[in-house]
């Protein structure tokens, strides 16, 4: 048995190693264990002939200087608590959706000109487009004026409520309504609602109906305000520089150091064993875990298995990481796209294709004359579990599959296909086995009609063990799990009579 600790985070994703930060600069003693040799989880990068890619997200939210300006800023008051820093670049583009008969529209950081293309496309629409994206304006006015906290801290909520009784008694009721059921109080025309599903579809996975309205507002107001940023060097930089944090204040990133069980003791998380057969004692651990990886695999006793079925599962993905001739991207390209082939198919595996060139923004990115491609679609390891690993089946599959996602991408990269010099593949199994997540799942969805407040939180039914990540609430996304480790933190600090300042 190792020297005990205050504190066990199971994963260097980007909701672990918030928690951590921020836990260790309270002076709460603090370890993270990382199967992997490097942090981030799908928040990472690596490089490879001389290019550099993102692991999954490029898209980031929560960067802005100005205080006034983007809902909490998360990143911006995390790094400056830590005393750390990270150079971003402003991206004034969301994404650029690609959509079927000849639908293109650009959600710009500029909102009167977001507004104004969506208007010239659907001008029958204009007062229920104007008054839709004024719900999602309102959700973010109040966001952007409550501190971060848990929802499951009574101070937190006691404080917050007697600061802002107003506001949060509006939050309170927009929780209980969906993005979808929302915009369908305002707009009739059907194309128009398959671009509200694909607005929401682009970040949750899930169509407007089946999103909360409260997730909307951040996501979908955010970037007019706070923005969209790109940190110089690639999404590892956050990571990277959320370790950096840690260490500065005393705490520790273990790597290649997996955590096989949980120790579970009449009720009570009491520490983690590790793959070597060591165990290390904390007062409490934090998983990062997807909530089945978490129950169903870490923890022995059968008495917390958590059903698949109790959430939707976030799907996995087909990733394709390119190395490509500068000249096929032409001018004035945008750095994010969505590509939607068919309505009917949207939301089907591998029905819309995610596309970025990050390199655009940051040219260190790929070598003179080239740039760094990431296109990449929702799949499942069901459909790749009649392959063997590395066999030769198994790459025939992946190449003939990422061939026809490059046919598809054509229709607005014309030539890609011979613009590549280098291709890396990714496989849902190359998430699962990589990422230790559950069937390569990107965690837990709210099945249509639940509450937000029904999402996991961060406590959970073992005693002094808590959770964070995209298995919590608020849900997927780099903000979202920043968010839920903010609120992790800010729950296990106050129980260690060592409360966190409000960010």
């Amino acid at each position: 048995m190792s020297i005990q600790t205050d504190v066990i985070v199971i994963g260097a994703g980007i909701g672990g190693l918030t928690a951590a930060a921020l836990l260790q600069e309270r002076g709460i003693r603090t370890v993270v264990f990382e199967k992997n040799g490097f942090p981030g989880g799908s928040c990472a990068s690596f490089r490879r002939n001389g290019y550099t890619f993102d692991a999954g997200a490029s898209v980031f939210y929560g960067f802005s200087d100005n205080d006034r300006s983007g809902t909490l800023n998360l990143h911006t008051r995390i790094f400056r608590k830590l005393g750390v820093a990270v150079e971003i670049v402003p991206d004034p583009v969301q994404i650029h959706y690609h959509l079927p008969n000849g639908f293109s529209v650009a959600a710009s950081y500029d909102r009167q000109q977001f507004l104004d293309s969506l208007v010239m496309r659907f001008p029958r629409e204009r007062e229920g487009i104007m008054r839709f994206y004024q719900e999602l304006e309102d959700v973010y006015d109040i966001l952007s004026s409550l501190p971060a906290g848990s929802l499951e801290d009574a101070v937190h909520l006691a404080s917050v409520g007697g600061r802002f009784p107003v506001k949060t008694f509006m939050l309170a009721l927009k929780t209980f309504r969906s993005m979808g059921k929302t915009a369908r109080r305002y707009i009739s025309n059907e194309e128009l609602l398959r671009f509200i599903d694909i607005e929401s579809y682009s970040w949750a996975v899930q169509d407007a109906i089946s999103t909360p309205l409260v997730n909307a507002g951040i996501c979908l107001a955010d970037r007019h305000h706070g923005g969209i940023n790109y940190p110089l060097g690639g999404s590892g930089r956050i990571p990277e520089a959320l370790c950096e944090g840690i260490g500065k204040f005393g705490g520790s990133v273990r790597y290649r150091t997996e955590v096989t069980e949980i120790v579970v003791e009449n009720g009570t998380a009491t520490g983690v064993r590790l793959s070597d057969g060591e165990v290390v004692r904390a007062e409490a651990v934090i998983t990062n875990a997807t909530v089945w990886d978490t129950f169903n695999r870490l923890i022995a006793d059968k008495r917390y298995r958590v059903p698949e079925d109790r959430f939707l599962r976030a799907p996995s993905w087909f990733q394709l990481f390119l190395g490509v001739d500068a000249e096929v991207i032409p001018g004035g390209f945008n750095v994010h796209h969505i590509l939607v082939d068919d309505w009917k198919t949207f939301d089907s595996l591998g029905g819309t294709i995610y596309f970025s060139a990050p390199s655009l923004l940051d040219p260190s990115l790929a070598p003179s004359g080239k740039h760094a491609v990431h296109a990449f679609v929702t799949s499942e390891t069901a459909l790749w579990e009649q392959y063997e690993p590395g066999s030769a089946a198994y790459r025939e599959a992946k190449e003939r599959f990422a061939d026809s996602i490059i046919a598809r991408t054509e229709k607005i990269l014309p030539g890609l296909a011979q613009a590549v010099e280098l291709k890396i593949l990714a496989t849902p199994q190359t998430h699962e086995r990589y990422l230790n997540r559950y069937k390569g799942s990107y965690g837990a969805l709210l099945k249509p009609g639940q509450n937000i407040l029904q999402k996991p939180q961060n406590r959970t039914p073992v005693s002094n063990l808590f959770a964070t990540g995209d298995s919590t609430f608020p849900g997927q996304g780099v903000i979202a799990v920043t968010y839920s480790g903010v609120s992790c933190a800010s729950l296990v600090a106050r129980r260690m009579g060592k409360p966190l300042d409000y960010l």
